[in-house]
């Protein structure tokens, strides 16, 4: 069985305050952009499960380590009618980029197990699993535009729509730690509401209300990636923003980007697509 768990952008991301927990209460809105990686499970023949990977570069992670593992072992915990499986991903999303990749695998492979073993899991059932495993998970289940809050593991609807619109995603090499930009980002709440501002004003005006809050700390420890921003807007981005906590950056347009203009970007990751 093979399915395609495709990433996010977030557009706009408050980081309201510190919770008890140690996690942070956000607000943003994750829009599904359907760059996406290539994930198969098949029962294994032998006494074990196995995971592996092809494509992008993950890095050295271990498969305890791994999230579509990770997934496999909780739904195996408490549904032992799972067999074992051989688990194979082929990476299109680059990691470190904050798309979601990592986690649309894992919600991609709760999804699949739910089918390939006929569990009979609700949609709330699957979300449960899949809270346990990252804070943008569930969205992945859902998959349509959700403003997000708290963790970013509750949901509101939206009416939203970027149908038909170009976006244009860029990624260096740089990847950054999420605990690290927690660490350096300043938490305060929104002077603005974030989702009447995207739903009420038009795409253009959003550079002069919506922002990203890890973008500054980011670009102070980084600055190179400001000029990723600066050139999307050269192109004539009508908004562009560093996804999640980077390092992928995104510019949404009215145009598609010609292939001359994307050859004369310096990065190593340039994705253009039409968006649903």
């Amino acid at each position: 069985m093979i399915y395609y768990p495709n990433c996010k952008i977030n557009i706009g991301l408050n980081i309201i305050e510190k919770r008890d927990d140690g996690f942070h209460n956000i607000e943003t809105m994750f829009y599904p952009v359907f760059l996406e990686d290539i994930l198969e499970i098949n029962l294994s023949k032998d006494k074990h499960s196995t995971i592996t990977t092809t494509g992008l570069d993950i890095g050295n992670c271990p498969n305890e380590d791994n999230l579509c593992y990770k997934a496999y072992l909780i739904l195996k915990k408490d549904y032992p009618q799972i067999g074992n499986v051989n688990i194979h991903l082929h990476k299109n999303i680059p990691i470190g980029s904050g798309l979601g990749g990592g986690s649309s695998d894992c919600a991609f492979t709760i999804r699949m197990l739910n089918d390939m073993f006929s569990l009979s899991l609700s949609l709330t059932d699957m979300e449960k699993y899949a809270q346990q495993l990252g804070s943008d998970c569930a969205f992945f289940l859902y998959n349509i535009p959700t403003f997000a809050f708290e963790k970013g593991d509750s949901f509101s609807s939206t009416t939203l729509s970027l149908k038909g619109k170009t976006i244009l995603i860029v990624k260096d090499d740089t990847i950054i730690n999420t605990k690290d930009a927690y660490k350096e980002v300043q938490v305060g709440k929104s002077e603005i509401n974030l989702l009447n501002t995207l739903e009420k004003f038009p795409i253009s005006s959003w550079k002069n209300f919506i922002k990203n809050d890890f973008e500054k700390p980011i670009f102070n420890m980084y600055p190179h990636l400001e000029k990723i921003k600066e050139e999307l807007y050269s192109l004539g981005a009508l908004y562009a923003q560093m996804s999640g906590s980077g390092s992928a950056f995104y510019g949404i347009f009215d145009r598609e980007i010609t292939k001359e203009e994307i050859n004369l970007l310096p990065y190593s990751f340039v994705e253009q697509q039409i968006l649903k």
